[in-house]
């Protein structure tokens, strides 16, 4: 079993900058996809960012690129989610995500979520 433990999230004024982390337990981190996702208040929960296993391919969600960017450390176990010019928009909780593993049916795992707060 994986587990997934994040840290980071606070409150912040508008413009101001955070950095996630997500600390992933085992030796197979490298065998999974790493995502961020968010849920506002009665909203869904919509994906923000993720990075490949190696790290070398990236993606967004149109509303975060630019100001975001996802990065892995596979000696730490540990995905991190920068976050610049945050906006009060971007208030939510986040969740870490992995997806994969090294057996031949997929697993999905998901963090207990970090509340970030943007004060305008």
């Amino acid at each position: 079993q994986v587990q997934l433990v994040e840290s980071g999230g606070g409150l912040v004024q508008a413009g101001g900058s955070l950095r996630l982390s997500c600390v992933v337990s085992g030796r197979t981190f490298s065998t999974y996809t790493m995502g961020w996702y968010r849920q506002a208040p009665g909203k869904e929960r919509e994906f923000v960012a993720a990075i490949s296993r190696s790290g070398g391919s990236t993606y967004y969600a149109d509303s975060v690129k630019g100001r975001f960017t996802i990065s892995r450390d596979k000696a730490k176990n540990t995905v991190y989610l920068q976050m610049n010019s945050l906006k009060p928009e971007d208030t939510a909780v986040y969740y870490c995500n992995a997806d994969g593993g090294p057996l031949a049916t997929p697993r999905n795992y998901w963090g207990q979520g970090t509340q970030v707060t943007v004060s305008s």
